[in-house]
């Protein structure tokens, strides 16, 4: 099914396409029939969720697998709130079930971080945006191409590979240093000192918003802390629900890990490790995403990348071979030379089409995601009888 079916954030119609397969209940002798298959449903979401991204038609790490991604975990973050309030409040008064909620609880808000992160990286994408979007000025079909329209896109380019360097090491300023060297294009070239640093303060706005001393590695690495899949003792002890709790932690390890291996975030680190038995239905295709994406990093042309999005490596190429191509270039142009000049700015063009059409959804599943997150706690703290933190 084409992934386009699946974005816009619609749960409804997400669970209708991707949840409809044939359900396979194992009951629990421990739980009644009705217990056993609420449950028993949750796992096959999941299962059915992972089968989906991991799918040969899915373009994984692009911006439209993201979106699945996110789409998913929202449904399954749903599903999971559902499961909870059909479940009698004398089961979640347990002490084994309010340890493993409570414990779910802390995990999940330790994704806030990240979810301020990534929003933090997909900001500077736009700015890169922005500068690509100055080449296609420069270098416009309806242009006769000369040494300035050259000399300005490779200015441009300048700027973009320098902003792309200082995210990837996780540079908390990239984009002043972008602004000092981009003032020639705002509409004087003779900036007061006071304009200057007005200019500089609003990219300064963009930078990440977390510490410096912040790191996605530890984050991820305190998210997936002790998250082991647990004993027969405490799925008796919990009805079951012991299960439900590992399998949605899980899932929070996986769609945080995989935003930070996708788009730029400080102090970036991929070496998570998930401990989930084969038994669970959905353990295969989410230990097989990780694998390929564990691969993917490893490649000669994606290791020193900032982040693994596919559309930031067709960022990289693109800009190189233009860059390659206005380096080569002689005055006049030879007709076959403007051919090709024309040629890889339209592909350019068709690239930040993309962009413009993925970053802004991309940016609203993540706040959702946030603040989806921040209430599920509140009410869920509140149900347990809690005060908020």
């Amino acid at each position: 099914m084409p992934a386009t079916e699946f974005q816009g954030g619609n749960l409804n119609q997400f669970s209708r396409s991707v949840f409809s397969l044939k359900r396979h209940h194992l009951v629990n002798p421990v739980m009644d029939g009705a217990a056993a298959a609420d449950l028993d449903g949750f796992q096959s979401h999941v299962s059915d969720f992972f089968q989906h991204l991991s799918s040969p038609s899915q373009d994984l790490l692009s911006l439209s697998w993201l979106r699945d991604l996110l789409d998913g975990f929202l449904f399954i973050h749903h599903q999971f709130k559902l499961l909870l309030l059909s479940t009698p409040k004398s089961h979640l008064s347990r002490p084994a079930v309010d340890r493993l909620l409570s414990d779910y609880f802390d995990r999940s808000v330790k994704g806030l971080d990240v979810c301020n992160a990534i929003r933090d990286g997909i900001e500077h994408m736009r700015q890169w945006h922005k500068l690509l979007e100055i080449v296609l000025c420069a270098l416009d079909r309806d242009r006769t191409l000369g040494e300035g329209q050259f000399r300005r896109a490779k200015k441009a380019l300048i700027d973009l590979a320098i902003a792309m360097l200082d995210d990837k090491d996780g540079g908390a300023n990239s984009n002043t240093t972008v602004a000092h060297r981009n003032r020639s294009f705002g509409r004087s070239s003779t900036t007061t000192p006071a304009k200057d640093y007005r200019s500089v303060g609003h990219f300064r706005s963009l930078s990440w918003s977390v510490s410096r001393s912040w790191s996605a590695a530890r984050q991820l690495q305190a998210i997936g802390s002790n998250l082991y899949a647990p004993r027969p003792n405490e799925i008796a002890a919990t009805n079951g629900l012991a299960t439900a709790v590992f399998t949605v932690n899980s899932v929070l390890l996986f769609v945080m890990w995989a935003l930070v291996a996708a788009i730029p975030c400080q102090d970036r680190g991929l070496q998570v490790h998930f401990t989930i038995p084969r038994t669970f239905g959905w353990a295969a295709p989410l230990l097989s995403l990780h694998e390929r994406i564990m691969e993917e990093s490893k490649r000669r042309d994606r290791r020193n990348a900032c982040a693994l999005l596919k559309e930031i490596h067709e960022i990289e190429k693109c800009s190189r071979v233009i860059s390659e191509l206005a380096d080569s270039v002689q005055f006049p142009l030879s007709e076959d030379k403007e051919g090709e000049v024309r040629q890889r700015v339209q592909e350019l063009s068709e690239l930040c089409e993309g962009l413009k059409e993925g970053l802004d959804p991309l940016e609203r599943q993540v706040r959702e995601v946030f603040h989806g997150i921040v209430r599920s706690r509140t009410e869920g703290m509140d149900s347990l009888g809690k005060s908020n933190e």
